[in-house]
């Protein structure tokens, strides 16, 4: 049987977001955003995950996902939390953060990278406050909640580059 990325239950309604406090809020759109991307992904086999449909693009669906768990693991682990730990997928010099390199027969490993990359980056946040912050880069702070705020932002842009993406693959349409 070939392996195909799975459908996934939603956890994470949009109605509900509106009235939640701040952490919960900023967790909440997140979680929607995981969510969306392993929705454009679900039901579709790995050759089709790493089918660059979008030309002269070669970005894919299992691009993203690997580039987000990339982009998970430097704001939230690495950045946030100070953990020493090196990239999910691409070595320290290659600066393709995930996308290059995709192949359909590491498609279910790499998709089992990247909900282990949510959970620990969960974990390395859980129990801090917002308002703690780190060093960026010299001379510039951020903050916890800003992390959210960007991490936000990454997926809503990936995510409708996965709307195309996943059209252009087989038509499908919507969240």
């Amino acid at each position: 049987m070939t392996w195909a990325a799975p459908r996934i239950e939603r956890t994470t309604s949009l109605g509900t977001l509106g009235v939640l406090p701040e952490r919960q809020l900023l967790e909440g759109w997140l979680n929607w955003h995981r969510e969306t991307l392993l929705t454009k992904c679900a039901g579709l086999d790995a050759a089709r995950l790493a089918t660059a449909t979008v030309e002269p693009s070669n970005l894919t669906l299992l691009g993203l996902v690997r580039h987000m768990a990339e982009i998970e693991r430097w704001w939230f682990r690495r950045s946030f939390a100070g953990e020493p730990v090196g990239d999910v997928f691409t070595g320290p010099s290659d600066g393709d953060e995930g996308f290059d390199g995709v192949d359909p027969a590491e498609a279910e490993r790499d998709f089992g990278r990247y909900r282990a990359e949510i959970t620990a980056c969960d974990a390395a946040v859980a129990g801090h406050a917002l308002d703690e912050t780190f060093m960026a880069t010299p001379g510039t702070a951020l903050s916890l909640r800003a992390v959210y705020v960007l991490m936000i932002q990454e997926y809503a842009r990936h995510n409708g580059h996965a709307d195309l993406l996943r059209e252009r693959t087989d038509g499908t349409t919507g969240d």
